[in-house]
């Protein structure tokens, strides 16, 4: 770690399509090499999408056009890691665009942090969430909560987690989630019986972010703050 005072930019984007997400990441990517802005860290949900990794199967795509039509589904090949996910309504997506330099070049270490992030907001909630040897990802005993899929380019990196918390499960049924076969998938909901407050869990884990890697000087921009900022290219 280079920086012992390191500097964060958090945002909360609240519903946002999914392009329109993906395509602010690679501009925010393209500024944070340049060093033009700090590392920043959203917080988001999509409208239901489906999204196939770099090394994904298409069979795992079960779906049907119908199927797609009558849930209105979106379908997205995107540059990420790992093998198709649903991202929609009730669940929180994050996408941390940090760079790596100012941490530690190792992504295996990256993951297995962002996994942390997603087991102490678990805990938060009296659940004990769990990593599995043989997938990235959070679970709850073998039911699937968090599912993460990143991209690193100049060791800056984009996408993340995806964890279900108030999410329709039912859509991960058009789908064999992140290739596998034989598990369920799960949410705060499901376990605990209860609706929850998505900003809440937002703000936790926010918190859990920050203490996990080590940011000291926080700085919250609005959606609107950002988007103005932006096209000035001054954060």
């Amino acid at each position: 770690m280079t920086d012992t005072k390191r500097k964060l930019n958090i945002c909360d984007l609240g519903f946002i399509d999914y392009k329109e997400a993906w395509d602010l990441q690679k501009q925010i990517l393209l500024l944070r090499s340049e060093h033009k802005i700090d590392d920043m860290f959203f917080l988001l949900e999509h409208p239901n999408t489906y999204t196939l990794g770099k090394i994904a199967d298409r069979s795992h795509l079960i779906s049907t056009d119908e199927y797609l039509k009558d849930n209105n589904i979106a379908v997205y090949d995107i540059d990420r890691g790992g093998d198709i996910t649903y991202h929609g309504p009730g669940q929180i997506v994050g996408y941390p665009l940090i760079d790596l330099n100012d941490w530690l070049l190792d992504t295996h270490k990256y993951l297995r942090s962002l996994e942390e992030v997603i087991i102490k907001t678990c805990a938060h909630f009296g659940l004990t969430g769990i990593r599995d040897p043989q997938y990235t990802g959070v679970w709850i005993e073998n039911r699937k909560i968090a599912a993460i899929g990143i991209k690193v380019s100049r060791w800056i990196t984009m996408h993340g987690f995806a964890f279900n918390v108030n999410t329709d499960l039912s859509l991960f049924e058009g789908i064999v989630p992140c290739g596998i076969h034989d598990k369920e998938v799960t949410s705060l909901r499901k376990e605990l019986n209860k609706e929850f407050d998505i900003q809440e869990i937002k703000g936790i884990l926010f918190e859990n972010f920050k203490e996990v890697y080590g940011y000291t000087d926080i700085k919250i921009l609005q959606k609107e703050i950002l988007n103005s900022s932006l096209l000035s290219m001054e954060i």
